[in-house]
């Protein structure tokens, strides 16, 4: 009898031929479900990932030390650091203990924007030493472009050569478009070495001083 797709398709009790597997599909199927340990890709071996390396001493010892691991927040205590000032000297951080501190990080020196940064901060240095803080620029350069910086515009203030960027990268101070400038950040340190403010701006760096001085005064 003859009828139409139609039929076949709504009709169960019309019997539907299976249709023949093709030849060898069956068995490659099974041999690439009985072996877990190679990709479908030419059989090259799924490895698991690698452990990964152990954390930097002062990340091991955040929790007991209250430092956040990776990045500075406010109400945290960034890890200690020794950099070498425009002068070559050795200047630590936790050697202003006791006092507020201002600690920016700029890209670069000789730039526009943080040429104005830096001579915003020497025209308003003496309500910062009112308020009782140091102030502390840190960036990638080196010591002896931090000295040619500072004496081309009588900076007042302690520059820290920060080469590699070591410092930069514990502290967690994010980039700028993306990740292709160094970002401009600015922290407020109270005098027990806890952070009270930061302030990010990449292109209003004069903002970053009338903003920490709010917070200074209020400290």
């Amino acid at each position: 009898m003859a009828f139409s797709p139609a039929t076949a398709c709504c009709n169960p009790s019309l019997p539907v031929a299976p249709r023949a597997p093709q030849r060898g599909s069956s068995a490659r199927a099974q041999a690439l479900l009985c072996a877990p340990s190679t990709s479908a890709f030419r059989g090259v071996l799924v490895r698991p990932p690698a452990a990964a390396a152990p954390a930097p001493r002062w990340r091991r010892a955040a929790a007991s030390t209250g430092i956040v691991c990776g990045k500075v927040t406010k109400g945290s205590v960034p890890p200690n650091f020794t950099l070498k000032d425009q002068n070559g000297r050795p200047v630590s951080l936790n050697k202003f203990k006791g006092k507020p501190v201002v600690v920016y990080f700029y890209p670069a020196d000789e730039t526009p924007g943080c040429t104005k940064q830096a001579c915003a901060f020497r025209d308003s240095y003496e309500k910062f030493k009112k308020a009782g803080a140091e102030v502390l620029g840190i960036s990638g350069d080196d010591t002896a472009s931090h000295k040619a910086f500072a004496q081309k515009y009588r900076l007042p203030f302690t520059l820290l050569s920060d080469e590699g960027n070591r410092v930069r990268k514990e502290w967690g101070v994010p980039g700028d478009l993306f990740g292709t400038l160094p970002g401009r950040q600015t922290y407020v340190l109270d005098k027990n070495g806890v952070v009270q403010y930061i302030y990010n701006n990449q292109f209003q760096p004069e903002k970053h001083i009338g903003e920490t001085l709010k917070i200074l005064q209020g400290l």
